[in-house]
């Protein structure tokens, strides 16, 4: 007999929900299908060899720390070694400054602690990333959300919310954007914008949380300075993760912030994991320091780089042009749009027929009548010929739908 227990439940555990995501990723358990779904790296770009060397060695050499508790704040030789590549990119950081945690994930979970208390307003694009949506929600936030073009979030539309929320008294704590190659969009920030979205947060005193987890992954162009670069006022926490370029499976990333807000995330994160693996974070450091991971960054972008054309390629050819979509510079997704009557639910059920997954549009959304008619297609993780053949099962199905209406 199963024992019902959520009348004992929090209030919080009550509106927690799957994500649709989670439920996708079950599908990859399936030989056959090809999956779209998922935010995975590949696994050929997984550096399996030199971790089980940085292993052996960082084991033999100081294996009883290494596999002992670790502070709080981090790995302190890690620490030193990201602050170095911080400050390379144009931060003005010191360790100081360097809080490591347990995949980026957390430093949202911790920013929620820290800030959020229920129904407080938090700005976030919409779409945004689903998981953040999720880890907020946790906190009971409420939403204004700020629509997206191809230059990320829409700073016209912002500017006047703000202005119309001060007026209301109501003011922003946190503004959550992904100027990289947003997930799920793909879309940049340009630089001008980034500048603006650091002036208005001492304007209109609220916190930005940078999440750059996608940085590191342009195919084209010219890298952009980050939001963090033009902070003088300690309003930017900027984090990002070894998950993309190095291993998931690690769970190593990192938080720049100022001392007196990373003090806060220290403690709540105290209370959540004690510290993020030694033994992880030690790994992630003599990758850094052995020099491995700008080869390995320009090796993930040949890789990854080239999986993107063939998606853009295949799309152009067997998409009908009714259907838009944008054409990222770097990151790990694309984002579709559908002609207006066509939604996204009901194309992945018949897609999921045809042994293809994607994930619909309206699980990036925080209102929940949102992004029907969209849909977001990873190309990081499918194999290249699964690419091709994955968006050409996938434009029959669109056609399909597009004869019946």
């Amino acid at each position: 007999m199963t024992t019902d227990f959520s009348h004992h439940f929090s209030e919080r555990a009550r509106q927690m929900k799957a994500s649709d995501v989670r439920e996708l990723l079950k599908l990859l358990q399936m030989p056959d299908m090809i999956s779209f779904a998922g935010g995975l790296p590949s696994a050929e770009t997984f550096p399996v060899e030199i971790i089980k060397d940085i292993v052996k060695d960082v084991l033999e050499r100081n294996g009883d720390q290494i596999l002992q508790y670790g502070i709080t704040e981090g790995y302190a030789p890690l620490r030193e070694s990201i602050a170095s590549r911080m400050a390379s990119k144009g931060m003005d950081v010191t360790t100081d400054n360097i809080l490591v945690v347990s995949g980026s994930q957390q430093v949202i979970d911790l920013a929620g602690k820290v800030f959020i208390n229920p129904k407080d307003t938090i700005v976030v694009s919409a779409p945004t990333y689903l998981a953040a949506l999720t880890g907020f929600n946790t906190y009971q936030a409420s939403y204004e959300a700020i629509p997206i073009d191809d230059q990320n979030m829409r700073m016209d539309i912002f500017e006047e919310r703000m202005k119309k929320l001060a007026g209301e008294g109501n003011h922003p704590k946190l503004v959550y954007v992904l100027p990289n190659f947003q997930n799920p969009s793909g879309v940049t920030m340009p630089t001008r914008n980034r500048k603006r979205l650091v002036d208005m947060a001492s304007e209109y005193d609220f916190v930005i949380l940078e999440d750059d987890p996608y940085g590191e992954l342009r195919y084209v162009g010219d890298h952009l300075p980050a939001l963090k670069t033009f902070d003088d006022e300690g309003r930017v926490i900027f984090t990002s993760t070894f998950s993309k370029v190095l291993a998931p499976g690690l769970r190593v990333g990192w938080a720049v912030a100022d001392p007196g807000i990373l003090k806060k995330m220290i403690i709540a994160k105290q209370s959540t994991d004690v510290c993020t693996s030694v033994l992880g974070q030690a790994i992630a450091h003599e990758y850094m320091v052995r020099k491995h991971m700008d080869r390995q960054i320009e090796h993930i972008k040949k890789v990854y780089g080239e999986k993107l054309r063939l998606m853009l390629d295949a799309m152009h050819e067997f998409v009908p042009d009714s259907i838009r979509w944008t054409k990222p510079e770097g990151g790990m997704f694309l984002w579709a749009t559908l002609p207006d009557g066509m939604q996204s639910p009901d194309l992945l059920e018949k897609a999921l027929k045809r042994k293809i997954a994607f994930v619909s549009g309206k699980a990036f959304f925080p209102n929940p009548s949102d992004g029907f008619s969209t849909m977001r297609l990873n190309f990081t993780y499918p194999s290249n010929e699964k690419i091709t053949e994955g968006i050409r099962r996938l434009g029959e199905v669109i056609h399909g739908e597009l004869g019946h209406r």
